[in-house]
C-alpha cells in the first residue's frame, strides 16, 4: 500500500484545521455534529457482526470495536478538559496514552454497547453544557502538555466535532470497502 493510500486511510477527512476566526456559525455547526454523532455511530455499528467488529479499519489500525471504545475514552477526556477550562485559570491538562488504552481489555473485548450508551449520555451532557456557555466562556482555555499548546473552549469544540467525524469516516469507509453497508 502506498504512503498516500495509508495517509488517506488514517485521515479520511484530513487533519483538523482551526479556522483563523472561529465564528458563532462554526460553533453552532460543531455542536450539532456532537449532538448527532452518537445516534449516527450507533446506527452504523450496531448491526455489525462479531467478526466485522474485529476488523481493522486500516492495516495496523484499530478494530472497529477499539475505535468505538476509543471515542468513548477520548470524549470522556475532552469533557473533563472543558470542565477544567471553565473552572480553573488556564489549567495544565493531563494527556493520556490513547494507543495503550486501546490495548486494554475493555477496548479489545467489551461489548460496544457499553461505549455507545456512554457516548450517548456523555454527548447529551456535553451538548447541554456547550449550548449554555457565554461568548466569554468560549475564550477560556487549557494548556496541553504536548507542545505547551493553549486550547480555547471554542477550538476544543471544533477538535471534537472533527474527532467524531474522523472516526466515523474510518468505520464508514471500511464498511464501504467491504460492501457491508
Amino acid at each position: 500500500m502506498k504512503n498516500m493510500d495509508l495517509e488517506q486511510l488514517r485521515y479520511p477527512i484530513g487533519h483538523f484545521e482551526r479556522p483563523a476566526i472561529i465564528s458563532e456559525a462554526n460553533i453552532v455547526d460543531w455542536i450539532s455534529v456532537l449532538e448527532q454523532f452518537p445516534h449516527r455511530l450507533e446506527q452504523m455499528v450496531k448491526p455489525l457482526s462479531y467478526d466485522q467488529l474485529e476488523t481493522q479499519y486500516r492495516p495496523d489500525g484499530w478494530t472497529v470495536r477499539q475505535v468505538v471504545h476509543h471515542v468513548a475514552d477520548s470524549h470522556h477526556h475532552s469533557y473533563t478538559r472543558f470542565k477544567w477550562a471553565l473552572t480553573e485559570k488556564t489549567p495544565l491538562i493531563k494527556a493520556y496514552e490513547e494507543k495503550e488504552w486501546a490495548e486494554l481489555v475493555d477496548a479489545k473485548s467489551a461489548p460496544i454497547s457499553l461505549s455507545l450508551d456512554y457516548i450517548k449520555a456523555l454527548h447529551a451532557k456535553l451538548v447541554y453544557l456547550l449550548r449554555g456557555l457565554s461568548k466569554e466562556n468560549m475564550d477560556l482555555s487549557y494548556l496541553h502538555p504536548e507542545g505547551n499548546v493553549q486550547v480555547t473552549v471554542k477550538e476544543n469544540i471544533g477538535k471534537y466535532a472533527w474527532h467524531s467525524s474522523h472516526h466515523f469516516a474510518h468505520i464508514e469507509n471500511l464498511l464501504k470497502r467491504e460492501a457491508w453497508l
